[in-house]
């Protein structure tokens, strides 16, 4: 049951920061487009592209009878990816 609701989680998880990456997009593109502001999105859609990437990495894991851990590098990429995304809405909010 435990990896079931796991691999719902990085699917939650994905859906948001997709969201979060088309939103950064919209503010970009409704303000009038900025270069700085076109870089912070294109930045937040390759952050978005890497935590797919683990999350993927991970849900394939975890249709083993016995899912190893999540690696250290998976886990420093998924929060580099959150890490990141804080800061490229700084960039587009100024």
């Amino acid at each position: 049951m435990q990896p079931e609701r796991t691999r719902l989680a990085w699917r939650r998880t994905t859906l948001s920061a997709a969201v979060v990456a088309l939103l950064a997009a919209r503010q970009v593109l409704h303000g009038g487009p900025t270069p700085a502001g076109l870089t912070a999105v294109g930045l937040s859609m390759l952050a978005w592209l890497g935590l797919v990437a683990v999350a993927h990495q991970r849900i394939r894991s975890l249709s083993t009878a016995r899912p190893r851990p999540l690696s250290h590098r998976g886990a420093l990429l998924a929060a580099a990816c959150a890490i990141a995304f804080a800061g490229f809405a700084v960039a587009i909010v100024l």
